[in-house]
């Protein structure tokens, strides 16, 4: 009898629950809902699309050829394929991008089994199916040929792995069935279009920022002094991208990043108990439509019995930090070069005194944490030249993730630098923040 009655009460309360429920529903009261700007279907098809039609063509003409071959395959496929809508190549395909006057003409020769949805995506001019028993690079090879092309780019390179997709067999392949053309690498092409990025894609690295930066901040909030370690600030970021079905932006082995203790670089967060007196960093980076990552910075101080407010010595530290972050930031403009970056930044650490830093002032960032671009280094070298990526010069569209430094020597001999990271965009008159940068030191009680 109590059996019964138990089982009674319980499915009343269910009923009771499910109506209260329904009618909040019904009535507009709010329930807790994700707020996750990532939460629906990706925009890249049509990102991809816009970016070949409209930086495309530019970047061929600034690497001075007037068509790209790119060759595609199932399991082993070429790094730039999701670019060019061959990501899901099954036989071998060939994609041929050639100039037409100020536009670019894109005609793929694929597989008779995927040209049918190959060519429902939209993305190219023309796709050509390729008859079972044929090869999609002979077949190609009378189109090329009659087109009286004068540099065609390939992706064979030592420089980059993006521009490096050709196979052996398949450059073989390339040289005997286009023999007399000329082909060159695609290093200078893969550079140009990649580097730039559309202003949709900013608008969501800006949102990636955002989240990354906010995360940070609720991180902090949850440690313990004495108790909380790094891991543990670790674990609540891991979670976070978890919640919002997001992946990381590097290594997940190694992002986040957290470090209140000296020096460790890149590095995976330990077990190290953070205590009062402790600067912590937290370098994170997330993901998101897997395609586009964010790279962020924030630092936090621990502060000690009686304390209000960080050491003078530490808001130095920290002062000369997002002092060097603006006098890069300033320095960013197009036709400036990477390593001018990165020098007006040492001058300025030289000025504070700082120790010195092993790391350049900054990376791209984009489709990887260190994406394809000028590299924002080698400015104390004599000789800034032996960095080719640092001699690249700022251009419009151009995103990078980039530190204000500040190292000093702990009294064990180590060091600790301060290296708070903001993720800015070259504009046509300079460079602006995506986000609003850290201003003060997070204090933890």
């Amino acid at each position: 009898m109590k059996a019964v009655f138990y089982e009674l009460k319980t499915g009343i309360i269910l009923l009771l629950t499910t109506l209260i429920f329904c009618s909040c529903q019904q009535e507009g009261v709010k329930t807790e809902k994700l707020d996750n700007p990532f939460s629906g279907p990706s925009p890249w098809p049509e990102i991809r699309k816009e970016r070949i039609q409209k930086l495309l063509p530019e970047a061929m003409k600034s690497a001075g050829v007037d068509a790209w071959v790119i060759i595609c395959r199932e399991n082993n496929n070429d790094p730039i394929a999701h670019h060019i809508g061959g990501e899901n190549a099954g036989g071998t395909a060939l994609f041929l991008f050639h100039l037409e006057g100020d536009n670019v003409r894109s005609v793929v020769f694929s597989p008779i089994g995927e040209a049918t949805a190959l060519a429902d995506l939209k993305i190219h001019d023309e796709v050509i199916p390729v008859e079972r028993g044929n090869n999609a690079i002979n077949d190609a090879s009378t189109f090329i040929l009659s087109k009286n092309l004068k540099k065609i780019a390939v992706n064979s390179s030592f420089e980059n792995a993006l521009s490096d997709g050709l196979s052996y067999t398949q450059r073989i392949s390339l040289e005997n069935t286009l023999a007399g053309q000329n082909m060159v690498s695609s290093d200078d092409l893969v550079y140009e279009w990649l580097s730039v990025k559309l202003p949709a894609e900013v608008e969501i690295m800006t949102k990636a920022a955002e989240l990354t930066a906010k995360w940070q901040y609720e991180a902090y909030k949850q440690v313990v002094p004495g108790k909380s370690t790094d891991a543990d600030v670790a674990t609540f970021l891991k979670n976070k991208l978890a919640e919002y079905g997001l992946k990381d932006g590097w290594s997940p082995d190694q992002n986040p990043n957290v470090n209140s203790g000296p020096d460790r670089g890149h590095s995976h967060s330990t077990e190290k108990v953070i205590m009062p007196g402790d600067v912590i960093q937290t370098d994170f980076g997330v993901r998101v439509w897997d395609m586009w990552v964010s790279d962020i910075q924030r630092f936090a101080y621990v502060l000690r019995d009686g304390e209000t407010q960080a050491p003078d010595s530490v808001q130095f530290y920290f002062e000369s930090s997002i002092g060097g972050n603006r006098i890069a930031l300033a320095a960013m403009k197009p036709g400036v070069l990477g390593y001018q970056v990165d020098k007006a930044q040492r001058d300025w650490m030289a000025e504070r005194g700082s120790e010195y830093v092993m790391w350049s002032t900054g990376h791209p960032v984009g489709y990887v944490a260190h994406d394809i671009g000028p590299s924002l280094g080698g400015g104390l070298l004599p000789d800034p030249s032996v960095r080719p990526a640092a001699m690249k010069p700022l251009k419009e569209g151009m995103l990078f993730a980039f530190d204000g430094f500040h190292a000093w020597k702990l009294p064990d001999g180590g060091t600790k630098t301060m290296s708070v990271e903001e993720t800015a965009v070259v504009t046509k008159d300079g460079a602006r923040y995506l986000i609003s940068p850290q201003e003060e030191l997070i204090l933890i009680k």
